[in-house]
């Protein structure tokens, strides 16, 4: 994980990410990943998520007090996962007085390619959505965002992505390559490091940010919850 600037001042700052089909947390102290936690898991995220930030508390050895930032990815992914990380991070940072730093999952998942794999490429941060289609957002090489994220069925990526060479991350890098490959498109690539979201990335990029320029953190939603809402009843005689 790359240190941050050197310009920037140390901070340590405690990065939890549940909105996609894992759970994670990291803390960033010293310019550098002082301790972290990753597991795979499609729910489940509401009972992993505070015993891992007690976790990587103890392994790092501070304080609540000694926090400057609590970071966390505000979506998109799932409905449910996206409300306990940011209720979580909400919550922790009220108690303390602290700023939350809110991050796109597609910024996260973008900053898991390597500097050499982004040279002379845009950059594809593809989500998967558990439906026929893919959330999207597109980057400059330097992670500068291309435009704004979308949700595309699978059938229209072709005509969907940018042309020129690009490089895809995230947990649907490999399904959107696939459908890339079959309609011909010979510059598309996926990132070594390709997959779901993780704290890690969350807590360098947040490395990046000034606390106090941090605005409301708000889930990022490309499409509504899948609620059925109830029939009407139809009253008994």
């Amino acid at each position: 994980m790359p240190p941050a600037p050197p310009d920037l001042p140390a901070r340590n700052i405690l990065a939890i990410d549940a909105a996609g089909a894992s759970c994670s947390v990291a803390l960033w102290s010293g310019g550098r990943v002082a301790a972290h936690r990753f597991l795979a898991m499609g729910r489940g995220q509401s009972e992993r998520l505070v015993p891992m930030i007690g976790e990587v508390m103890a392994e790092w050895g501070g304080a609540f007090d000694d926090l400057d930032a609590i970071a966390v990815t505000t979506g998109p992914g799932g409905f449910t996962g996206v409300r306990i990380g940011l209720a979580t991070a909400r919550g922790l940072a009220l108690a303390r007085g602290l700023p939350v730093i809110g991050i796109t999952t597609f910024e996260v998942v973008a900053a898991a390619a390597a500097p050499a794999e982004r040279a002379g490429r845009r950059v594809v941060a593809a989500i998967d959505s558990k439906r026929a289609a893919v959330f999207l957002q597109a980057f400059e090489s330097d992670l500068v965002a291309a435009g704004p994220p979308a949700e595309v069925p699978t059938a229209d990526l072709p005509g969907a992505l940018p042309a020129g060479p690009l490089l895809l991350t995230g947990d649907a890098a490999v399904q959107v390559a696939a459908v890339l490959a079959a309609a011909g498109r010979g510059d598309v690539v996926v990132a070594a490091a390709a997959g779901p979201a993780d704290a890690a990335l969350l807590a360098a990029r947040a490395a990046l940010r000034d606390p106090a320029a941090a605005g409301p953190a708000e889930p990022v939603y490309l499409r509504p919850p899948d609620v059925t809402p109830p029939k009407d009843r139809v009253p008994r005689r």
